[in-house]
């Protein structure tokens, strides 16, 4: 099973299409609302030098933004 993590913000219109990719696909993700949990908002700066959103983490890969490409090419290889 693939284990995703979208760390996301509520008024985040690429956060909100990450979420729909997935939910089309019957794909199960973990949503962390960054905007409201500061130690993920830390964790998520700490593993990608990023404070933009949406960061989607794929079995321990990171994809920066929602980079269709990127996330099935992942998607693809488990």
């Amino acid at each position: 099973m693939v284990m995703v993590k979208i760390y996301s913000t509520p008024a985040c219109p690429f956060c909100q299409m990450a979420k729909d990719f997935f939910a089309d696909r019957g794909l199960e993700y973990e949503e962390i609302d960054v905007s409201i949990n500061e130690k993920a908002a830390d964790e998520m700066i700490q593993k990608t030098g990023q404070m933009g959103v949406p960061v989607i983490e794929i079995d321990g890969n990171i994809v920066i933004g929602f980079n269709r490409d990127e996330i099935e090419k992942l998607l693809t290889q488990k």
